[in-house]
């Protein structure tokens, strides 16, 4: 990423002025990201393959200034930071079922950003914390979007849990983009894929969340929750637009693979 396309970025995300490798804006730069980049799995059922690939992501995520998923957002991020001078690892994570059954390897992409402070960055998740977990932690750490713990595993990675609840298996040593593309390819294409079988786009907010799922726009506040059908097309691409700013010219729809 070369300077041009780190100030897009920036501008895309609600930045400006200069910005330094220090903890301070690296909460603030989550908290930016998760508020402007949605979480979204559009291409998958627009039938546009998903590159893991640099240029692609910054592509698609700064100039046609689109979301994606774990792979996509964490990826374009983990470039971002470390062209503002972070120093970033790639981790891969085990995600955890709502069951409790724990996926399988590289299913999820994660970040270490070292201040020096070691801490767990993550804006591909969907519903995760808006700042950055102390890696070396093991206390309870309060989020707007609940109370995160980390806890080590009996296999020497590390567990993420949110409110008591584990969502993922954090491994330790180092990956690299590339490493994920096996998954990357297994996730658009697999019926056994969640992201194949359903279709969403969510965004954190000021306030709570807004999610459009298929037609369903849902839209949380606090507790609240509000949610509605929209009834046409027309509908569910002014939603995108003002909701999202994901300008479509036509409705996506879940394209499942043949299993």
């Amino acid at each position: 990423m070369d300077q041009v396309e780190a100030e897009a970025y920036l501008a895309r995300i609600g930045v400006t002025g200069p910005v330094h490798p220090t903890a301070e804006w690296l909460r603030e730069l989550q908290l930016r990201h998760v508020l402007a980049v949605p979480f979204e799995n559009l291409d998958i059922h627009l039938g546009v393959p998903i590159v893991l690939a640099e240029p692609a992501l910054v592509d698609k995520v700064v100039t046609r200034r689109r979301g994606g998923f774990c792979y996509e957002l964490n990826g374009v991020f983990a470039a971002l930071l470390r062209r503002l001078g972070f120093t970033v690892t790639l981790l891969a994570a085990r995600v955890f079922d709502p069951e409790g059954r724990i996926g399988p390897p590289l299913d999820h992409l994660a970040l270490r950003v070292e201040t020096p402070e070691r801490w767990l960055v993550d804006v591909g998740f969907g519903r995760f914390s808006h700042h950055p977990l102390r890696l070396d932690s093991r206390a309870e750490q309060p989020d707007p979007t609940g109370t995160f713990q980390l806890r080590d595993s009996t296999d020497g990675d590390v567990d993420i849990l949110q409110d008591g609840r584990p969502l993922y298996r954090l491994e330790a040593h180092p990956r690299e983009l590339a490493d994920f593309a096996p998954t990357c390819w297994w996730q658009q294409t697999s019926p056994a894929s969640h992201f194949t079988t359903s279709l969403t786009c969510s965004l954190v907010t000021a306030t709570g969340q807004v999610t459009l799922a298929g037609r369903r726009l849902i839209q949380t506040t606090g507790p609240d929750r509000r949610e509605r059908t929209l009834a046409t097309d027309a509908d569910v691409l002014a939603a995108y637009e003002s909701q999202f700013g994901i300008g479509l010219d036509h409705v996506p729809t879940v394209r499942t693979p043949a299993g």
